[in-house]
């Protein structure tokens, strides 16, 4: 049983500069749904939102949508608002309403937004949290997400996932993270070539489905070639004028060849790959690309020190394929710049080896010159020639392979969109990678294909590889080790990829809670065994024993009550519940609080005595 229709758009028609992105739409959109909306950059995934969003006017065609349904849109811009704090901008999104205030807190607290921050002290990354914040308190019927996980760390994610797997509204989501994609989607809006095509499966099995389209596109494009054949060898023959019936039949197949030329040219486009050779050979150079000895770095944040490295000792060889994994602020782009040297250390040494050279991909583009043109990037010396791996290449022929077309190559680069400027940024970079490659969050707003592709570059280059990234298949694909920092100054190394990582953290949980266990049950017999030995009145050495079962009692209570309020949906699936468990919740702190301050009491005076 099919859920209920919230959403139609039909035969509509949006153009930009005259130049049509959609023709003749239509889809459809159920209660419930979880859409992965997939395409190229540029394919118009931006100008669907909108059009859903009712943000884009259609200038042919119907947008329908059931009455009451409200619509939240997280998209890639968050305008600041000075002078205002997250809490102020927060609330006034919901415009104070009561039965939403309460998620206030459980949400930014999952996102690590301090309330009481300013809007305008706050990084593009965390503004984008802000927004996604905003978007969730108000749970709209449709929410539209555009690249939700860009800018969070992995334990962020993994906490987005599971409230969006709870999620009660419809969820359509444009993301480049395909294990995300794969694990809240139930369906998926595939934009090829100004087309919608629907699957009715997750993202799990979009790479299977598309494909199986593309053969049959392949086939068919096969078949009218061979039928087409016949008449195009009759036409070749020549065509007595006088016979209307054969001018006619000549014109038709005329069109059918236009038409099939035009079919094929487009098919090739939609499977045409980035094909660079990066299996250059450096020259040959020590075995290790730099050492860390007893390194100790922090930062002083108000009142407060912020320990990133304690003596730190580390080494990267040659050939290394690094991931490197942290929460924000927890020392990766500080670790890259003591790699880079453009910090230095609080205590230890530093060791590059000699003759080393770094080719870097920030994330925030500080080598692009935003007000020159595509050209001028690629071209700083002038002329129409680029030097890649050792080849003079033509400037239009190179970035043409990076789906840039060559008829905006002297368009600005302020004019791109972020996936364009990351794959400007590539292609720079790429042109000729030193031997020690760094790639600072090189994923975000690229879409699926070209991240294939990046992929399949960085497999095939031969040099050590440093890559900081959120993307959990990507890192499986392309790196062999992994540095986690987990805050503190606490630094994981593990061999392997991300799924190696998540194995050793689950293994390294369970182990701690074993010893957890075993070291709180040693106390516990200690105490009591304490208790035993020295003298107290029987009434106060009886309240004494007993303290211990209470606090253990107290303690499980407010796990359970914490573990019912994690869910989001509680409140308004069952208020009653939600209100219960909070006054348990709360009165079971505040007994906590008095049982330990009386344990503390009455251990003093036994051991006083």
């Amino acid at each position: 049983m099919s859920s209920q229709l919230i959403l139609s758009i039909t035969e509509a028609l949006v153009r930009f500069k005259e130049k049509p992105i959609f023709e003749d739409m239509n889809f459809n959109i159920h209660q419930k749904s979880r859409i992965a909306l997939v395409g190229k950059n540029g394919s118009g995934k931006t100008t669907l939102m909108k059009m859903i969003a009712g943000e884009v006017e259609l200038e042919d065609g119907e947008r329908w949508v059931e009455s009451s349904i409200e619509i939240g849109y997280l998209n890639q811009e968050f305008l600041k608002i000075f002078n205002k704090t997250i809490l102020q901008e927060l609330l006034s999104s919901i415009n104070n309403d009561e039965e939403k205030k309460y998620k206030i807190d459980i949400i930014t607290d999952a996102l690590n937004l301090n309330l009481e921050s300013k809007l305008n002290d706050l990084s593009g990354g965390q503004l984008r949290k802000v927004g996604l914040a905003k978007a969730l308190i108000n749970e709209p019927d449709i929410l539209l997400l555009d690249e939700p996980t860009n800018h969070l760390d992995l334990e962020v994610i993994e906490w987005l996932e599971n409230y969006l797997n709870m999620y009660n509204g419809t969820i359509i989501c444009v993301s480049h993270d395909r294990t995300f994609l794969s694990n809240v989607t139930n369906k998926v809006f595939w934009i090829d070539r100004g087309n919608l095509k629907v699957s009715p499966k997750g993202f799990k099995y979009f790479d299977d489905w598309s494909q199986s389209l593309l053969e049959q596109e392949e086939k068919e494009l096969r078949n009218r070639k061979q039928s087409l054949s016949v008449d195009v060898e009759w036409a070749s023959r020549g065509v007595k004028a006088r016979v209307k019936r054969n001018t006619r039949r000549l014109e038709q197949v005329k069109i059918m060849q236009k038409k099939l030329e035009d079919d094929e040219a487009s098919y090739k486009r939609a499977i045409s790959k980035i094909k660079i050779n990066t299996k250059i050979k450096f020259d040959d150079h020590a075995k290790s690309i730099s050492e860390f000895f007893n390194v100790s770095k922090s930062f002083k944040k108000e009142s407060s020190e912020i320990k990133i490295l304690d003596n730190f000792n580390f080494k990267i060889n040659r050939g290394d394929r690094i991931g490197i994994l942290g929460g924000n602020g927890s020392g990766k782009t500080t670790f890259l710049k003591l790699l880079l040297k453009n910090e230095t250390p609080d205590k230890g040494t530093i060791k590059n080896f000699k003759n080393i050279e770094f080719s870097y991909f920030d994330q925030k583009r500080s080598d692009l010159l935003l007000k020159e043109t595509i050209k001028k990037n690629m071209c700083p010396s002038g002329g129409d020639y680029i030097n890649v791996m050792g080849k003079d290449r033509h400037v239009y022929g190179y970035l043409k392979e990076f789906q840039f077309d060559p008829k905006g190559i002297n368009d600005y680069v302020t004019t791109l969109s972020g996936g364009q400027k990351n794959r400007l940024m590539l292609a720079k970079i790429l042109a000729n990678p030193k031997p020690c490659l760094i790639l600072d969050e090189p994923t975000n707003d690229l879409d699926m294909d070209t991240l294939d592709l990046l992929g399949e570059i960085l497999i095939n280059y031969k040099g050590t590889l440093i890559i900081v990234s959120h993307d959990r298949d990507f890192l499986d694909q392309t790196v062999t080790k992994i540095l986690s920092f987990e805050g503190d100054g606490k630094v994981i190394n593990c061999i392997g990829g991300y799924s190696d990582y998540l194995k050793l953290k689950k293994n390294n949980f369970k182990k701690n809670n074993f010893v957890n266990k075993q070291n709180e049950t040693i106390k516990k017999e200690n105490k009591k065994e304490a208790m035993l030995n020295n003298k107290l009145t029987y009434k106060l050495e009886y309240e004494l024993q007993q303290i211990p079962n209470q606090i253990n009692s107290l303690e499980e209570t407010i796990s359970d009550m914490n573990n019912v309020l994690s869910d989001a949906n509680l409140y308004t699936t069952n208020i009653d519940k939600f209100l219960k468990c909070s006054k348990i919740l709360n009165e079971s702190k505040y007994k906590l609080d008095k049982l330990e301050t009386r344990w503390l009491e009455l251990d003093l005076k036994k051991n006083n005595l």
